[in-house]
């Protein structure tokens, strides 16, 4: 075959992913955009009613569910596309060293603008950390994007005004980008699973700068979403699900009892229980509404609202795929450290 025949080829199979780009992000949108309607006919299908604690589970799973998986090949491609311009070891050298402290103030502030529940920021984190960029940098993002996010601070400032917001605003910024210091610091790269590892030590196949074409580089995100996505999908089912169990049984009234007692233990227990639970800043701020209209001190709650969706079961089963036991448990116990800091700071001050 001629270079002549070989250029019309790849031009032809160029044009071929372009097309299907298109037709599959028109496809990605219009799913994205009917998830709520997709959840709402299942559960109707099925005869339920989301007024009953199972209906509201089942409907979160139905919805919470193809979010998550979209949101992850959407990101992950678009990552392993990014990823063949720049090197692992070029993106790691901007922004490791001198720089990981600004990455980790530009990474926790990005969290603000990305409304993301934990299990749908995991993704971008994957993401992240495919890119090469540091570990500290990309748990300063996850902290972050679901726990300091323009719904909550909206929800929080039109119910308890602009102190409350901009102090919560300060505190999540605070624990999100110190966690990811602390963290990056310790040096736990090691606690990464193998096949992360790999992908960040180079050893997975990549191509750099210049030397590719278009197509080479949507056929490298194309594998990249292989590779990642059929590894991660089944601990985001069982983190979802999990999540869905829970989240249609919320006992406001027994958190309730002790989260409005003035003793030094009601922070902590807020903390532990928020943990087991899963849902959204915009899902949690009803029931912080709740508690606080049966007398639970605001600190406690924010404690429990922080621990609900910065530390949430869910995200730990989904992210279990990637980080080894070891870097969960110092990931969680940093942050937990950080929002008893701030239940505490709340309770004192307000």
């Amino acid at each position: 075959m001629n270079l002549s025949a070989i250029d019309r080829s790849a031009s032809s199979r160029l044009t071929t992913w372009l097309v299907g780009l298109v037709l599959g992000g028109a496809l990605w949108v219009a799913a994205y955009s009917q998830l709520a309607a997709f959840a709402d006919a299942l559960v109707g299908a099925l005869g339920l009613s989301r007024a009953t604690a199972f209906g509201e589970a089942v409907h979160f799973f139905f919805y919470d569910t193809p979010k998550v998986l979209l949101l992850l090949t959407g990101i992950v491609f678009v990552m392993g596309v990014i990823q063949t311009f720049f090197s692992p070891e070029r993106t790691r050298a901007l922004l490791s060293g001198r720089r990981e402290g600004i990455g980790n103030v530009l990474a926790a502030t990005l969290g603000i603008v990305t409304p993301f529940c934990s299990c749908s920021a995991v993704p971008l984190f994957i993401g992240f950390l495919s890119a090469g960029v540091p570990l500290g940098v990309t748990l300063s993002f996850l902290i972050s994007a679901p726990m300091v996010n323009e719904i909550a601070l909206v929800l929080l400032f039109g119910m308890f005004g602009w102190k409350v917001a901009a102090l919560y605003l300060g505190m999540g910024l605070l624990v999100a980008i110190v966690a990811g210091l602390v963290i990056g610091k310790l040096k736990m790269e090691r606690f990464l699973e193998d096949w992360v590892q790999k992908i960040l030590a180079g050893q997975v196949a990549q191509t750099a700068g210049e030397q590719i074409s278009w197509l080479e580089r949507l056929q490298a995100g194309a594998a990249h979403v292989r590779e990642i996505v059929g590894k991660v999908w089944p601990y985001v089912l069982g983190g979802i699900a999990l999540g869905a169990g829970i989240h249609g049984y919320v006992p406001e009234d027994f958190m309730a009892s002790f989260m409005g007692r003035d003793v030094w233990w009601a922070v902590p227990a807020a903390v532990l229980l928020g943990v087991p639970m899963y849902t959204n800043a915009a899902g949690i701020i009803p029931i912080v509404e709740a508690l606080i209209g049966k007398g639970a001190a605001l600190g406690t709650v924010l404690a429990f609202m922080m621990a609900v969706i910065a530390l949430s079961a869910p995200e730990m089963i989904i992210l279990r795929k990637a980080l080894k036991p070891t870097l969960i448990a110092t990931f969680a116990g940093v942050v937990a450290t950080g929002i008893l800091l701030v239940g505490y700071v709340f309770n004192w001050l307000l």
